[in-house]
């Protein structure tokens, strides 16, 4: 591939860095805010005609999904199973439209892509403004499953950026993101959730905070981000020259990372979506205990990206994950103690920080520059699939069977994964490259 400008790299990730930064910082403050949310939505639509309003029909699914377990599920899960299944909804509409955004993205540029993604954020996120009733929240979701394409992009936008030497730092940068947005981004959502309340919509301080923030990353990106798509950039600068385009060498199938990525996340959103079931249960943890621990995983995780993801070579990095959450399933399995938690801890964080960045990596050197955004777009779809059945799952397990008959069968489905990272991955020609020049560089 042609060389990359370097000083259009460095514009266009300073814009890559702010604006995703800005996006799931918007973006998690929505999660602390769940329970209270979905019990004021609740309260606020008792009376004599609740039955019939959609919050009260998905309520009585869920009552019917709970009585088919053998062990009884205490009531107060009620709402966390409520936000899990909207979790669940959120990402199985980001399978469906994933694909669809990559595919426009290569047809009509990234820059269009992402403009048009930001234009449905920002009505997502208009409608959680003004949801003053349970029908309106839902369809805020479901507008924001569909259209949220940020990081998709991003990642297609880093490899137009990016050549064999520096992918993989690159990639990391966007996992950064994910990892200061989530260590601070929930904080600050709960933070303004407890200021300037109204009675119609309690929340409604939140919601305008995070609605200005994506207001601002789409202004930012109309005046800042320039076209990286490469076919339509080198049309917009005609003087260049340009290198004539080589075949895409292919060293991993993208059925192998779809499959990976799909089986991996499965589990691994499984088990994270549990933890709160099994704290509470083990050691009557709160929802502040439980703050406390997803921050210390998003601390850590934050530290790792920065300081060794970003200097591994991406197979190294995705076999890192995949053994340190094998190593977390193991330890959650049998755990009965706040030290033996908090080492599971430290390997979710390393998982987190490491194994969707890799295999983000990875793929990106299977593609060429005209089917980037398609290709990508359909990895983070199976992804998505993945993190959408991945809580129904295993929390069926968990609560049928019995936290340790759970974690056994995630190890065993993660010892899957592992076989094919292991045996079934080979590292692309680029990435070697990438590691003497990091060697060299650390020298």
């Amino acid at each position: 591939m042609a060389p990359v400008d370097a000083s259009l790299r460095k514009k266009v990730l300073k814009v890559i860095f702010v604006s995703l930064l800005l996006d799931l910082i918007s973006f998690t403050f929505i999660l602390p805010l769940f329970p209270k949310l979905l019990e004021f939505y609740r309260n606020s639509e008792a009376g004599p005609d609740s039955r019939t309003t959609v919050l009260a029909r998905i309520l009585d699914g869920l009552n019917a999904y709970k009585s088919s377990f053998s062990r009884p599920i205490d009531s107060r899960y009620d709402i966390v199973l409520l936000g899990g299944a909207l979790g669940s909804l959120f990402s199985l509409l980001q399978a469906i439209a994933s694909p669809i955004i990559g595919h426009l993205s290569d047809k009509h540029g990234r820059r269009t892509a992402l403009l048009a993604s930001m234009a449905g954020n920002i009505l997502s996120v208009l409608l959680w403004v003004v949801a003053v009733d349970f029908r309106t929240f839902l369809a805020s979701r479901i507008v924001g499953g569909l259209s949220e394409g940020n990081v998709q992009l991003a990642t297609a936008i880093a490899t137009d950026i990016s050549d064999e030497n520096n992918r993989g730092s690159t990639m990391a940068l966007i996992g950064a993101c994910f990892s200061i947005a989530f260590t601070f981004g929930p904080a600050l959502g709960a933070y303004l959730s407890s200021i300037g309340t109204v009675a119609a919509n309690p929340f409604a301080t939140a919601a305008a905070v995070s609605l200005s923030l994506i207001v601002t990353e789409t202004l930012y990106l109309y005046i800042a981000l320039p076209e990286t798509l490469p076919l339509k950039a080198e049309k917009k600068s005609p003087t260049k020259t340009t290198d004539k385009s080589t075949p895409t060498v292919r060293t991993n199938s993208h059925i192998l990372l779809n499959t990976v990525h799909f089986l991996f996340l499965l589990f691994f959103s499984g088990m994270e979506f549990s933890l709160p079931f099994m704290t509470y249960d083990l050691f009557k943890y709160t929802s502040s205990k439980n703050g406390r621990l997803l921050g210390y995983i998003g601390l850590v995780a934050s530290v790792l990206q920065g300081g060794v993801t970003r200097r591994l070579p991406p197979l190294t990095t995705v076999r890192l994950g995949v053994g340190a959450c094998l190593v977390a399933f193991a330890i959650l399995t049998r755990a009965d103690t706040v030290r033996s938690l908090y080492i599971a801890a430290t390997c979710l964080a390393t998982t987190s920080a490491t194994v969707v960045s890799g295999l983000n990596t990875l793929a990106s050197f299977e593609v060429s520059a005209d089917e980037r955004g398609g290709k990508l777009g359909i990895l983070r779809s199976w992804g998505q699939l993945g993190r959408g059945l991945g809580p129904i799952l295993f929390t069926s397990v968990y609560w049928w069977a019995g936290r340790e008959l759970a974690y056994t069968m995630g190890s065993a489905g993660l010892a899957v994964v592992a076989v094919l990272v292991f045996a079934g991955l080979k590292a692309p020609p680029g990435s070697i490259k990438k590691v003497a020049f990091s060697v060299k560089k650390a020298l």
